[in-house]
């Protein structure tokens, strides 16, 4: 594949549709790309070939099989964040944030839940809930991460 794309890139400079400067560019990209995601992309698939950001998105989305399985929006990310975590360092990194922010917000609820003020400002933390986990899972999907606001640091 390396070489087919090598051999087109070098007839685009012979017939002059792009400049040297743009073959060179081009030229280091292609090889730097192959031989790179031959090795990285093997490291970064930490689990059913998946991606490394479609991986760490469903470990926040995966929170949301609470509302379908109880427990089991604590439990799969965790075991998706065990399996993987000695073998990639942002599968850990993500892990104790989705920890850190599961075990915070139940704290909160449970205060919230046995104050009689509290019950809707519950239902308001739920909201803050879902729209941080989804904001999470998107930003974890773009290669990015987010620290999610207000979580006690139990895993660091």
């Amino acid at each position: 594949m390396k070489y087919e794309d090598l051999k087109i890139l070098d007839e685009l400079r012979e017939k002059g549709s792009i400049t040297e400067e743009e073959y060179q560019r081009e030229k280091t990209k292609i090889l730097n790309d192959t031989t790179s995601s031959a090795s990285s992309s093997d490291a970064r698939k930490p689990l059913f070939g998946l991606s490394e950001n479609t991986y760490l998105m469903l470990m926040h989305l995966s929170q949301f099989l609470g509302l379908a399985i109880p427990l089991a929006g604590f439990v799969a990310p965790v075991i998706m964040w065990i399996t993987n975590k000695d073998t990639n360092a942002n599968v850990d990194l993500h892990g104790k944030n989705i920890l850190n922010f599961t075990i915070s917000y139940l704290i909160y609820s449970a205060v919230l839940a046995i104050t009689i003020i509290g019950i809707p400002l519950l239902l308001v933390l739920v909201v803050i809930y879902i729209v941080f986990v989804v904001m999470a899972g998107v930003k974890a999907n773009n290669g990015e991460y987010w620290r999610y606001p207000f979580i006690i640091q139990f895993f660091k």
